[in-house]
């Protein structure tokens, strides 16, 4: 499958979730038997870790079919990289899908810029970037900043060494922003 028609089925799932005509392939017997000894995911994503925002249901695929890396706000450390590098690299992934959402946990404390317990000031330092370069843009500072954190992620995808920049200029893997609309369902792809 290309990137192209990766993306196309994601879109195509994720409408028919939104207007509560989800197909829910690949959750069967047969399904779990095709893929037990093999993965060939159709696209990576990249997403939150926020309930809510389920990459299998809001697309509407089964088993076997997205390979998910979620992480609060979408970060994507050491860690993660290397999961989407396996994804991209050993299992020929045509297409990552950054997705970012509408009323965001992770984002919302970083715009509220505030000393946190734990280890979430480290989760929130990359977020904050994001918060910054959106505070110039009017409307919503949340919102706008979940659209920059999307935007930050998936250039530091494209531009990460030596696999997926590789990857990316030889044509073998897409990197698109995406942002999920809580109220909606709607996905759409963001610039």
């Amino acid at each position: 499958m290309t990137h192209k028609e990766a993306l196309q089925s994601l879109l195509a799932g994720n409408a028919r979730f939104a207007a509560g005509t989800a197909l829910k392939p690949n959750q069967d017997q047969k399904r779990r038997a095709e893929i037990a000894t093999g993965q060939h995911p159709i696209a990576i994503v990249v997403s939150c870790s926020d309930s809510r925002l389920a990459p299998e249901i809001v697309f509407d695929q089964g088993l076997g079919d997205l390979f998910v890396v979620r992480t609060a706000g979408e970060v994507t450390d050491n860690v993660a990289l290397a999961s989407i590098e396996y994804a991209a690299e050993h299992l020929r992934v045509p297409l990552i899908v950054v997705l970012g959402h509408q009323h965001c946990g992770a984002v919302a404390a970083a715009c509220e810029n505030h000393d946190m317990p734990g280890h979430l000031n480290e989760l929130l330092a990359p977020i904050k970037e994001s918060v910054s370069a959106a505070k110039a843009k009017a409307g919503d500072l949340a919102d706008n900043a979940s659209k920059a954190n999307v935007a930050r992620i998936v250039s530091q995808l494209k531009n990460s060494e030596p696999i997926l920049s590789h990857l990316v200029k030889e044509n073998k893997l897409e990197i698109a922003g995406a942002y999920y609309n809580l109220d909606s369902g709607i996905v759409s792809l963001t610039e």
